[in-house]
Order: C-alpha cells, then sequence, then structure tokens
C-alpha cells in the first residue's frame, strides 16, 4: 500500500506510522556488531518540542550544533561557508570522526567558499566542500577542503575513504571560462591530496545529484536531478581501474543509462514491491557532453527510462538505492507521487519500487525525500526536502516509517523558509551518533541517544 506524508506523520505519537516499505528492506535489519542491535521495532516515540525552537528530538535524544554558516572556520582562516548539503562520515585517527560537507553555492549567497589556489577549480565558482574533525562531540579542525566548483549538491563515499563531490549543474557562473557539471573526488585524511582539483570527466557532466559504490565491482552508481523535461537518467559507471582508490576513477571508463523495458517514466510505478527484471544498459554518447546534454542524446528506438528529480543515493544490502523526490503531472511527469525509493540490486539485475509516498494534492508539496542513508541500526533513513515542515525519517523492519527529527530553524522565518531541508545524515562509525545539516541557514547538527531502544514504550 501507499500513504501519504499527511498520513505518516499524523500517526506520529502511535505504534505504527503506516505502512510504506516493503518487506524487502527486512534485510537491511541484520545486527550490526559496531551497533550492537537490529533496530527500532517501531521507531523512537512521538517527537519532543525543542524548547530552543531548534530541533525536535524523540524523548531521550539529544543534539549539539557543531557547525553554522558564517561563523569562523577552525582553521585555515576565513567563513563556514553556505548552504550545507549532501555529507560523508569517515572514521578518523585517535577516536575522531571526519565529516566532508557539500556547498551547494551559488552566485550571491552569503558565504562562498574560498581557498588557495592549490585547491580552487575554477575562482568564478562559489561551491566547494568542507572537512570537518570531530572528537568527544565537538570540532577541533575545520577547513575548506576544495573550492571553485559550483552548485555542488551530494555525492557518495567511495571504498577506498574519500568523498565524491557533485555538481548539481551544466551551466558555468557567470564570467567563467571553465566547464562545469563533473564529479570531483575529495580526501578527508590527506588534504595534500586535494590540491589541483580534477573533474572526473568520463563519469559525465549533467546535472549530477549523489552516488553510490558497489564496493564488490566498484561499478558507480549515479543520479541525475533534472526537474523539468526531459527528466533525469540513472546512469552506472564502468571505471577502467574499478577500486583502484585514490585517484583511480581518473584513469576513466565506461557510462551507461538505465533502460527498463516498456518502463518510460518511473513515475508510472504506483505500488510497493513492484519489480522489473528487463534492464538495460546503454552506452551514453557523449559522457562530457560537448555538444548536448547527456539526457537529451540518442538512446536509440526504444528510448531510455526517466524519472522527475532523482537524488538521493546510498549502498546497502548488495544494492544500490536511489530516491525520486517527486513527480508532478503538470510538470511532464506520467504520473503523481510525493517521493520514491528505488532499489537496483546487480546480481539479480532487478529494479523494485520499495518505497512511495502518495500524492495528496491538498498537502500542496512540492518536494519529497532526498538524500537517504543506511542505519547501523538498521533500515532506511531519508531527509526531506519540502516547502514546509522538513523531517528525517527512518523505516522499521516491519516496514513502517517514523520521525527521527524535525526541523523548527526555518518554521515561521521570512530567511528563505523553502530551503530548511534535511542533508547528508550519516552516522558515526561506531554508530553513537548521528550527523546531519540544515541547507540554509547551514547547521550541522550531531545527535546523540539510545539509537539501540527497541520500541518507543
Amino acid at each position: 500500500m501507499d500513504v501519504t506524508r499527511r498520513e505518516v506523520l499524523s500517526r506520529s505519537g502511535t505504534l505504527g506510522l503506516g505502512i510504506v516499505v516493503t518487506g524487502t528492506l527486512g534485510a537491511l535489519f541484520a545486527a550490526n556488531p559496531a551497533a550492537g542491535s537490529s533496530g527500532p521495532e517501531v521507531g523512537y516515540g512521538p517527537l519532543v518540542p525543542d524548547r530552543r525552537g531548534i530541533l525536535d528530538l524523540p524523548r531521550g535524544f539529544r543534539y549539539r550544533i557543531l557547525s553554522r554558516e558564517g561563523d569562523q572556520l577552525r582553521s585555515g582562516g576565513g567563513n563556514v561557508p553556505s548552504r550545507f548539503d549532501g555529507m560523508g562520515s569517515f572514521a578518523g585517527p585517535a577516536r575522531t570522526t571526519l565529516l566532508v560537507r557539500n556547498h551547494e553555492c551559488r552566485v550571491g549567497v552569503p558565504h562562498p567558499v574560498r581557498a588557495a589556489t592549490t585547491h580552487t577549480y575554477d575562482p568564478m565558482g562559489p561551491g566547494g566542500t568542507s572537512t570537518l574533525r570531530v572528537r568527544a562531540g565537538s570540532i577541533t579542525q575545520e577547513y575548506v577542503s576544495l573550492a571553485g566548483t559550483y552548485v555542488n549538491c551530494a555525492g557518495g563515499i567511495t571504498p577506498w575513504g574519500t568523498w565524491l563531490t557533485c555538481e548539481e549543474t551544466e551551466d558555468p557562473p557567470p564570467g567563467s571560462t571553465m566547464s562545469h557539471g563533473w564529479i570531483f573526488e575529495v580526501d578527508p585524511f590527506d588534504h595534500a591530496r586535494n590540491a589541483g582539483p580534477t573533474p572526473l570527466t568520463a563519469m559525465g557532466r549533467f546535472q549530477h545529484e549523489a552516488v553510490a559504490i558497489d564496493p564488490r565491482t566498484g561499478v558507480v552508481y549515479e543520479t541525475e536531478d533534472a526537474f523539468v523535461q526531459p527528466f533525469g537518467l540513472f546512469y552506472r559507471f564502468l571505471p577502467e581501474r574499478p577500486l583502484g582508490g585514490h585517484g583511480s576513477l581518473r584513469a576513466g571508463g565506461t557510462l551507461e543509462a538505465m533502460r527498463v523495458r516498456d518502463l518510460p517514466d518511473l513515475s508510472l510505478v504506483q505500488e510497493p514491491g513492484t519489480t522489473f527484471t528487463d534492464i538495460e544498459w546503454v552506452r551514453v554518447p557523449d559522457p562530457e557532453a560537448t555538444t548536448t546534454s547527456t539526457r537529451l542524446q540518442d538512446y536509440g528506438p526504444a528510448g531510455i527510462t526517466r524519472g522527475q528529480k532523482l537524488e538521493g543515493a546510498y549502498w546497502g544490502d548488495g544494492s544500490a538505492y536511489f530516491v525520486s523526490s517527486y513527480a508532478r503531472d503538470n510538470e511532464g511527469s506520467s504520473a503523481n507521487h510525493d517521493g520514491q525509493v528505488w532499489r537496483y540490486d546487480p546480481r539479480a539485475s532487478t529494479l523494485e519500487l520499495v518505497v512511495v509516498f502518495g500524492y495528496d494534492p491538498a498537502e500542496q508539496v512540492t518536494e519529497g525525500p532526498d538524500n537517504i542513508a543506511l542505519s547501523p541500526y538498521g533500515g532506511l533513513m531519508v531527509c526531506e526536502d519540502l516547502g514546509g515542515d522538513n523531517y528525517v525519517l527512518g523505516t522499521t523492519a516491519a516496514g513502517e516509517t517514523f520521525p527521527i527529527a524535525r526541523n523548527r530553524l526555518n518554521i515561521g522565518s521570512d530567511a528563505e523558509p523553502e530551503y530548511g531541508e534535511f542533508a547528508g545524515a550519516a552516522f558515526s562509525a561506531d554508530g553513537r551518533t548521528l550527523y546531519f545539516n540544515v541547507y540554509n541557514p547551514g547547521t550541522t547538527f550531531a545527535v546523540t541517544g539510545p539509537w539501540a531502544r527497541q520500541s518507543d514504550s
């Protein structure tokens, strides 16, 4: 069955929040040695209003604000850049956590990303990444790790411990002579390796959102966030040097786009559990889009499969999960929904719809799920990107969704409340801390609490 987001959240004080996830997610709840748990049975209970009016969490949970845009960087000078988006978490030395955070900056943001010329791709580009070192709940180091890129949205972690940051644009910033729309690799452990930023051109030039990498084969899965027609594609990149470590993706490879036979538009699928077995991968004629955008290129008489706003991606349970944030028929989609999560299993060569939020026109919602991650306690975690209230949601092994956090920073605010989305959810390696961002005003949170709690009772 599918439910609307309103139905899910209106039942947030009850044991069930509405079944929206199919039973195939049960494999995501295998016990994790680091977490020592197989996940919550019914979530963590209703959210408790925050007296500070910043972040609502379940009973027993606490948050700490690690970083805010505009504050002084802890290392390297300058200010913390604006527009916090996707983020990766890495186990650092001496019980530290390293976070690499995207800044989806366009021209005119209050605090563009700035760094030395050695670590800047394009002087006209206001986007990039920052790296944070966290120990015992506090930042001990914070610096710009990549500058001169543009509209850095999401990305993904590589099996060898680096971050792939993705530009969500095909256009250069005004006055620039550099091309944009690329993926860049950022090393959180060795900043010297980030000198001379090099676009990974073979991985395609398009409106990137996120990537997920198969740790067994090294194949990279990529999403394209196109919200106007023609909508985006789901890609895979076959590297020449799979699993080759830092810099290996510069060796090139083959970029392909997914075609599901007789399914031109993912929005047509409305029933969770629907599975497709007739999957083809079609070579992208010109990955660098020298004259024509990759989604506009010729994929033969059978065409290609598209989805409106393909966003977050994550690897888990031997599969690549990815999001279609929403679909609207009045914007060109074949059907309406308020969010889908898809699972591609490369071994079985199957594509399955595992999560769907049904469309409710009374909600007047324009966007839904965005970044996704896998909790060490089981199930998927979904960051919302909406025009109103935004939540971080979790899933139980029984197939129910539940709220983990609610953003209060942007409620009742005149400062671009539509940019109060959550992004970048990622746990520390020991499973004790959940990190995530609010996009604007850029804020990074660390949340701790009884993650192993099995119920809300």
